[in-house]
């Protein structure tokens, strides 16, 4: 293997002097007056915020989770002139099927780590040991400990061919891919691409369709109403985060490099469903699932240390230039297995009808009772019995 191909080790070790800092910024804050209303339309509430920046400063401890990541294997290699962080956990069980999953914004691998237990070691979780999987978690180009583009272009379907050189380059011959968010783009265009050896996807958001922002036409179903409206609230009221980093990424990058708080209010105010859970996490003391806040804070608190707010919302902007740039032209078919999960709590229920419409060669489609837009984080046993599930025919 080539210095340029090789995989190397890579450990977590951050400077004490960064969290230092990061603590005399948080003490620094200048903070806003409160909102005047009570519900979420001015944005994140300050009670909220300000309890987070109490917790942070005076009783969180990265290390903690700088351990957690370091007792997994990890590793980095170059593909493509950026270094890729990836995590790469085989399973003890004999025949373990490879699958790759790729995180969202404002995710990162951390929101991903709930699930390694259940789908690397099932019989530990209530599964088989044919169910298991050999798990790869790469972080994004510009975010966490992967290497910043120095060049654009990174859309969805760049980080998709690099996927699939980084699994070729693991010794896989066959593998299924996995994502939400900015990650179900990521493997939708893997399915498009169809890489020798990807025998199948599995996505919890249906990207193509945030683009319907229409009114409810006449013969819709209940289910498919109901997603429309969703959208369209969604596209009046929490799209701002999305507008901003798909056309003024550097511009938001300033604060988010500058200040903590201003970085972890502009992660927070994501989707109404995921904001409500973070917020009763604080204030209440009320996790959904394993949506802790040491696992909030662990997230926000990569970002922070590796100093990747602008890179990370510049992927939004990648992902406009292409669509762009593709503008007119139908896409490639995905011709491979698809499997879907619809989570209540995410943006919309994508209805199976839309799923189908998207993905003709549909092979497993769900719409279960609990989990939102952090799925995997939220209700990992769920969702590694619905990956089971879906990949259960292309074993």
């Amino acid at each position: 293997m080539s210095k340029e191909t090789e995989i190397r080790p890579f450990r977590v070790d951050m400077p004490e002097e960064a969290i230092a800092d990061l603590r005399r910024r948080i003490a620094a804050t200048r903070w806003p007056s409160r909102e005047l209303v009570t519900d979420r339309s001015q944005g994140v509430h300050l009670a909220t915020i300000q309890e987070l920046a109490r917790y942070w400063a005076a009783d969180y401890d990265w290390r903690r989770c700088e351990a957690r990541l370091n007792a997994l294997p990890q590793f980095t290699t170059e593909i493509d002139g950026v270094d890729i962080h990836f995590i790469h956990v085989k399973s003890r069980h004999e025949h373990a099927l490879p699958l790759i999953m790729t995180h969202g914004w404002p995710g990162s691998v951390i929101e991903l780590l709930e699930v390694v237990g259940p789908l690397t070691d099932p019989t530990a979780h209530g599964g088989r040991a044919e169910d298991a999987f050999d798990l790869v978690l790469p972080s994004l180009p510009g975010y966490g400990f992967s290497g910043e583009p120095t060049e654009v272009g990174w859309d969805p379907g760049r980080v998709a061919r690099a996927w699939a050189e980084l699994m070729h380059r693991l010794g896989y011959t066959h593998y299924v891919a996995q994502g939400g968010d900015v990650g179900s783009a990521v493997t939708d265009a893997m399915g498009r691409q169809a890489p020798e050896g990807l025998l199948g996807i599995h996505i919890n958001l249906l990207l193509t369709a945030l683009a319907d922002n229409g009114p409810p036409p006449a013969g819709r179903s209940e289910k498919e109403r109901a997603a429309l409206d969703a959208i369209a609230t969604f596209n009046t009221s929490g799209r701002g985060y999305f507008l901003e980093q798909a056309t003024r990424p550097q511009t938001i990058g300033y604060a988010l490099l500058d200040s903590p708080i201003a970085l972890a209010a502009w992660m927070l105010d994501h989707d109404t469903d995921s904001y409500e859970k973070i917020s009763h996490a604080f204030l209440d003391k009320q996790p959904a699932g394993t949506l802790t806040r040491d696992r909030i804070v662990d997230n926000i608190t990569l970002y922070w240390l590796t100093g990747t707010g602008a890179s990370a919302a510049r992927s939004y902007w990648e992902s406009g230039r292409s669509a762009a740039l593709a503008a007119g032209q139908a896409p490639p078919e995905v011709s491979i297995p698809v499997g879907f999960t619809t989570f209540p709590g995410e943006i919309f229920q994508a209805p199976r009808s839309w799923v189908e419409k998207a993905y003709p060669n549909l092979i497993y489609f769900n719409e279960v009772d609990k989990g939102g837009h952090f799925a995997a984080w939220e209700e990992p046993e769920l969702f590694a019995t619905e990956i089971r599930a879906a990949s259960t025919s292309l074993r």
